[in-house]
């Protein structure tokens, strides 16, 4: 197997520290930097990092990249997006900044259903189109895996459409760009439908065991909300996909505290998101659990909403990620890094918290378990910046700085 050498990167970011505190209770030491450092790998594994003064002998005939002058950190990873959609909702988002709420704007035909309209319109050369270029943007950023949800066609064949665009996405972006398949067809309730309950009976649940059946995803997510998705199909959607063995997410607690969270520790859900108004008992249920609080502060940003208490579920060791939630609706943003850099002072996280939070414990909120730090035995998976720290990639917001 061929092997690969960086030497001389100004600093790296092994988040050895972070990694053996499983991505909770983070001191900024936690980053485990590695000043004037070097990496060695091949294609399944890292082999050696460290200081380049220490550089093993045994590489030292291999041919090797120059990296002084860069610096490297785990690869970036965008836990949650909605990147496959149709149409464009801009005026939404002047009528939220005029003074509607998103139920509002979603009860005058705007909202997930305007997206589904957009989406329906499309056809799948075109939304894999749009999505590729969506996805090489992304890409420009560092960020090297992109979790992808469907939920924007609403009916069986499309939903099994986006699901299959999905998988195309990740044959087409394989290796450089890891795509994760999440299935989310429980994402709003058509007109057509009386109840969620019917919705679920005929479209998300026969779905789903036609999508294992192929198996092609990857996870299954719901918007469990007032007006959406209830705790009932929660469990229902959550028990079918236990016994297919399709791990499970979900949006919670983003408009209510509906007990999403804690529901989400029941089925031991890879991760709960959004969490805007998750209580304490929410808080402690994940603190006690593999379930990583996966943060989306562009979502609130974008609808104006009050953030989540990032700093309780940090202090009560949490498992805390950030995703952008990038959508046509709620969140028009592509830019993760960007997003956490933003948010990073508003939820008054530390830099290991930060770093923490878009590699390894959104690795951790993917289920992939063997990337997240620069250390022998994982995967070598990482992000390079053309800059000697960094601190000036989370400084220069907006910045890309990646290579």
């Amino acid at each position: 197997m061929t092997i690969k050498i960086f030497r001389n990167f100004s600093e790296i970011a092994t988040l050895k520290p972070a990694h053996e505190k499983d991505g909770r209770n983070l001191k900024p030491s936690d980053l485990g930097i590695i000043k004037n450092a070097s990496i060695v790998y091949d294609q399944e594994q890292i082999l050696w990092v460290g200081p380049d003064s220490e550089f093993p002998q045994e590489y030292a005939d291999i041919q090797a990249i120059d990296a002084s002058g860069k610096s490297c950190v785990p690869e970036i990873v965008d836990s949650h997006t909605h990147v496959v959609f149709g149409g464009d909702r801009a005026s939404e988002y002047s009528m939220r900044l005029n003074g509607a709420t998103y139920e509002e704007i979603a009860a005058a035909g705007g909202g997930i259903l305007n997206s589904m309209t957009g989406t329906n319109e499309l056809s799948r050369t075109e939304l894999l189109k749009l999505a590729q270029q969506r996805i090489k943007t992304i890409a420009s950023y560092g960020v090297g895996t992109i979790e992808v949800k469907s939920g924007y066609g609403l009916n069986f064949e499309k939903e099994y459409e986006l699901t299959h665009i999905i998988h195309d996405l990740k044959n087409i972006c394989r290796p450089d760009v890891q795509i994760i398949n999440t299935f989310m067809a429980a994402h709003a309730i058509p007109k057509d439908y009386a109840s969620s309950y019917l919705y679920m009976k005929e479209v998300v649940l026969p779905l789903l065991d036609r999508m294992a059946e192929e198996q092609i995803i990857d996870c299954v997510d719901i918007f469990h909300e007032q007006n959406y998705f209830s705790e009932e199909d929660v469990i229902s959607l959550f028990e079918r996909a236990n016994r297919l063995n399709i791990p499970v997410k979900i949006h919670a607690d983003e408009f209510n505290d509906n007990k999403g969270a804690i529901l989400a520790t029941r089925y031991q859900a890879l991760s709960a998101d959004h969490l805007l108004a998750t209580g304490a008992d929410g808080i402690e249920a994940l603190k006690n659990s593999n379930t990583v609080a996966t943060l989306l502060p562009g979502t609130g940003l974008f609808l104006g909403k009050t953030q989540a208490n990032a700093r309780a579920f940090l202090d009560a060791g949490v498992k805390v990620a950030i995703a952008s939630d990038y959508n046509p609706g709620s969140c028009h943003c592509d830019n993760v890094l960007m997003i956490a850099s933003l948010a990073a002072p508003m939820y008054k996280m530390n830099m290991a918290e930060l770093w923490c939070a878009i590699t390894l414990n959104a690795s951790h909120a993917l289920g992939i378990r063997n990337q997240g730090a620069l250390i022998p035995g994982l995967r070598p998976r990482f992000t390079v910046f053309n800059t000697d720290s960094i601190d000036r990639v989370t400084y220069n917001w907006g910045k890309n700085l990646a290579i």
